[in-house]
């Protein structure tokens, strides 16, 4: 299972505790130092099952300040995934991958369920 966080994020820091209590083995990666690829991004987002938006960390500094959203409902799924893989604080985090499972943000009740 890899868990991609950003550790100064407090929902981040919410999550590995969540993780750590429940026993769960993962791998963490530090999505700025080690920001997800263009590849990944297309790989976890059609295995989601969820609208591309969701990947996007719209409460984020850079996404306000960039005006993302006026700008992304223009742009092609290509384009969105391409953007979200220039900059590790586009994307939201946290990030779950476990297997065919990808979970986008922190919900506690769908994470007892998925995981």
């Amino acid at each position: 299972m890899l868990f991609i966080s950003y550790p100064k994020c407090s929902t981040c820091q919410k999550a590995k505790k969540w993780l750590d209590e429940n026993n769960m083995v993962y791998t963490e990666r530090h999505i700025v130092e080690d920001r997800p690829s263009y590849d990944e991004l297309k790989e976890w987002y059609q295995k989601s099952g969820l609208p591309l938006k969701k990947f996007f960390n719209t409460s984020g500094l850079l996404y306000k300040e960039m005006n993302l959203k006026d700008k992304l409902p223009a742009m092609s799924e290509e384009e969105q995934l391409k953007l979200l893989a220039t900059n590790g604080m586009l994307v939201k985090r946290p990030l779950i991958i476990n297997g065919d499972a990808v979970l986008v943000g922190f919900r506690e009740a769908e994470w007892k369920e998925k995981l």
